[in-house]
């Protein structure tokens, strides 16, 4: 559909006219969509989805500023997704479908309704389709169901559901298809619901593929051999900066990298130099230099203390980790005013509690200096973006002392070093993950053998009732020749 460039620069005129008269919404809407706005490529998109209808182009251009601003979709990294959901390849990148727009794949049999945090779930997608986003520059998409070996368990709608109302309320004409492989046909009546969901026009995107015609629609060099191809590619997660510059790294430079949330990679220093900075004025002070973890009644925490040692210098601060999913940090954030000081505590996610662990895991704390205490978020979001910090103290994380039964057993088995440790943790992971899977497989089982012993249990109701149904016939049949015979 073409869209006239004045098409375009009149949406732009009406949505600044909108934020004029109404004044920004709570929150505000991001600086970095507001300056989207000003992007011709951007709002064609709108109007594209919109078929031109200018109303709707503009009332789907707000809805998705607000929306973007109150899910916080421009803070959203690889740093601060759930690492566990990023890695176990539920979702990913790969291939083209058959006019050249990058796939996005969704393996339903990794996911089964309710094993997962389900506002950790949407952070994954949206992290993905922003990635997307930037690695096609905003060009088409098309989600890629790989429904092979699921069942009934690994249908969740409400995931269905979210995916399929992102691009139809947030992402404007980004998708090109919707692929669907080797659907159950016992997912069908699912299916329905599903089309239910789409708006009319977006119903032929919907493609249902085999292995037997899946080139059709795939470019065959992508199919994956799981899919009937010859495509051996394994999913495992590449942080989309190291994806970026792998060329570089690999042909210039290869240092280790420590990556802490909400940030980008930074070289890793040797352990001496943790809580140093190498400005000649230092700006914060940091009690203790480590994370110091004990359990107090349920929770395993640690805490420190950071100062402003200035005198005339406001702070903004930030404290990031390099474990996000394993760690709750309570006032990871804010500003410190001169020789103000602040406690940040850290509280371990109750599914993370092997504190022997933890010399794996670190922290980072910064600080900018401020010449507006009183900075909105948005305003110090922006100023994050744009500077460097002026002052970085990396911190450890220590274990303060066994007071738990389990992690008494664990540092007590014999001696054994921390490696030993974590192969006999190693290996129970594996158990429990054998155990899980069996435990899936009889559950499995139980209900085909339910329904099967339903459809027994009918077909013998309904045999009985035929029965009971001749029986009577012959029996009336047998009172009427009686009567006659009288």
């Amino acid at each position: 559909m073409e869209v006239r460039t004045e098409i375009i620069t009149e949406l732009r005129e009406k949505f600044f006219k909108k934020l004029a008269d109404e004044g920004p919404p709570d929150p505000k809407f991001h600086p970095v969509d507001i300056a989207n706005v000003n992007n011709n490529n951007w709002l064609k998109r709108f109007l594209e989805h919109n078929e031109n209808n200018m109303q709707d182009s503009l009332n789907m251009l707000w809805e998705t500023c607000s929306w973007r601003s109150k899910f916080g979709t421009n803070e959203i990294t690889e740093e601060n997704v759930m690492k566990e959901y990023l890695n176990n390849g539920l979702c990913f990148i790969h291939g083209k479908d058959k006019d050249g727009k990058t796939m996005f794949v969704i393996k339903c049999k990794l996911h089964t309704k309710g094993s997962k945090d389900f506002s950790q779930l949407q952070k994954l997608v949206v992290y993905w389709f922003e990635r997307l986003e930037r690695q096609t520059n905003g060009n088409q998409i098309s989600l890629f169901f790989d429904m092979s070996d699921t069942g009934i368990l690994n249908m969740d709608m409400e995931f269905i559901k979210y995916l399929i109302n992102l691009c139809k309320n947030y992402y404007p004409n980004f998708l090109n298809y919707i692929i669907i492989f080797e659907m159950p046909w016992i997912l069908n009546t699912a299916f329905k619901m599903i089309k239910s969901w789409l708006p009319p026009k977006a119903i032929p995107k919907i493609k249902f593929v085999h292995k037997s015609n899946i080139h059709e629609l795939v470019e065959p060099s992508d199919i994956l051999t799981c899919w009937g191809g010859s495509n051996e590619y394994t999913f495992k997660f590449v942080p989309e900066a190291q994806n970026n510059i792998d060329a570089t790294i690999n042909g210039k430079f290869d240092n280790k990298k420590v990556h802490f949330a909400e940030g980008s990679p930074l070289t890793e220093q040797s352990t001496s130099s943790f809580g140093d900075q190498s400005n000649e004025e230092q700006l914060l002070s940091i009690e203790p230099d480590a994370f110091i973890f004990n359990k107090v009644g349920n929770e395993i925490s640690g805490t420190i203390t950071i100062k402003n040692v200035t005198v005339d210098k406001p702070l903004s601060y930030k404290v990031k980790t390099t474990s996000p999913g394993k760690f709750k940090v309570r006032l990871s954030s804010g500003v410190l005013l001169p020789q103000e000081q602040r406690t940040i505590s850290v509280v371990v996610q109750q599914e993370h509690n092997m504190r022997s662990l933890f010399h794996v895991d670190k922290f980072l704390v910064m600080c900018l200096p401020l010449k507006d205490p009183n900075a909105s978020a948005q305003e110090l979001a922006v100023l994050w973006k744009s500077e460097k910090p002026a002052e970085e103290h990396k911190l450890r994380c220590c274990d303060g002392g066994i007071t738990s039964n389990e992690t008494s057993k664990l540092h007590s088995t014999s001696g054994l070093s921390e490696t030993g440790q974590i192969d006999i943790l190693s290996r129970k992971i594996a158990h429990l993950k054998d155990s899980h899977t069996k435990l899936y497989n009889d559950v499995v089982f139980l209900k085909h053998l339910l329904f099967f012993s339903m459809i027994v249990t009918i077909i013998m109701a309904i045999v009985v009732i035929y029965i009971l149904k001749v029986d009577i016939k012959n029996f009336m049949d047998q009172q009427v020749c009686d009567m006659h015979g009288i």
